[in-house]
């Protein structure tokens, strides 16, 4: 029983020692006049250990991306852009890890997304900013990471 005990007290000590190496959890509050600042010239609003949020504004097409433990959430602020998921990835290379960029996608779905729109693309989806207007668009972004 006294083993018992001790294997629980020092298994409690372990988790206590990792809980206190593990920066606690911050709360981001923006209010209104902060917030369009922000959305002005775009950048991060808050991150943790397994997401960022942030405000993006693009006035070019991008790369085709894939990420392996990202989920991209978009809420589309203003401006619009048509956008390419699913299908494959031509030309992929790894970038960095758990990500790589292309040149083009076979097949998949196009969105022609505009303010007020919402899309969320899963880890593991082909998407892309295919053509943006000169005008861009700007859009709401929250990467939720898989472990």
């Amino acid at each position: 029983m006294n083993r018992i005990v001790t294997v629980i007290v020092m298994l409690a000590a372990c988790l206590a020692v990792a809980s206190a190496q593990q920066p606690a959890p911050q709360v981001t509050y923006l209010d209104a006049e902060k917030f369009a600042a922000l959305a002005a010239k775009g950048g991060a609003l808050a991150n943790g250990p397994d997401f960022t949020a942030s405000l993006a504004k693009r006035n070019k097409p991008g790369q085709v991306e894939i990420h392996t433990k990202e989920t991209d959430i978009f809420f589309i602020v203003d401006g619009s852009a048509t956008f390419v998921t699913g299908g494959t990835m031509i030309g992929g290379k790894e970038t960095r890890p758990n990500q790589m960029l292309g040149t083009d996608i076979e097949g998949g779905q196009t969105h022609q997304l505009k303010k007020g729109d919402f899309i969320s693309i899963p880890a593991g989806i082909p998407h892309w900013f295919k053509d943006v207007p000169a005008s861009g668009i700007t859009y709401y972004m929250v990467k939720v990471v898989k472990p």
